[in-house]
């Protein structure tokens, strides 16, 4: 039997074949058309069933291909992970010390009274642990807090004038 003859009779089959297999059609006649080439520069003896085997090998590598490119795209999304959390484990440490460095400009008191806030301890608790009257925990807590905002505003400026120096 001629190639031409097999091409006719087996393409669309053949097509269907792989598509059956890998499920993108435009790449499935791809591999059909090297399947012929192949044909063509090997002369099979029995055309149509050398043709399906060399199909089958194709997709075969075809599905290799797909998982090593799948594998590599992981490990890139798993890097390019990693990195953004390096990064955001890098801007919270940054965080931290401008905050660290706001809380260290402020009075004992205040920084105490701040921290036992956050601590979730009440006002009178507070006032205990400072020896303050809790009458004057609202004011001190405000204070405390105002100073804290001026403190971190002096960090981003300072923060944002080393920025423009680079």
């Amino acid at each position: 039997m001629d190639l031409e003859q097999v091409y006719k009779e087996q393409y669309g089959p053949l097509v269907g074949f792989i598509n059956r297999r890998l499920g993108d059609l435009a790449r499935s006649e791809e591999l059909a058309q090297e399947a012929f080439v192949r044909a063509i520069r090997n002369r099979p003896s029995n055309p149509r069933s050398w043709l399906y085997t060399v199909a089958a090998n194709l997709v075969r590598d075809e599905g290799r291909r797909i998982a090593v490119r799948r594998h590599h795209l992981r490990l890139v999304a798993t890097s390019v992970t990693d990195e953004v959390a390096a990064d955001e484990e890098l801007v919270r440490r940054q965080r931290q010390e401008r905050i660290q460095a706001a809380l260290a400009e402020l009075p004992e008191r205040h920084r105490q009274a701040l921290m036992l806030k956050e601590q979730g301890f009440s006002y009178d608790e507070i006032a205990e642990q400072l020896g303050l009257s809790a009458g004057s925990m609202g004011t001190t807590l405000a204070r405390a807090r105002k100073r804290l905002v001026e403190a971190w505003d002096r960090q981003q400026q300072q923060r944002g004038a080393s920025d423009a120096a680079r």
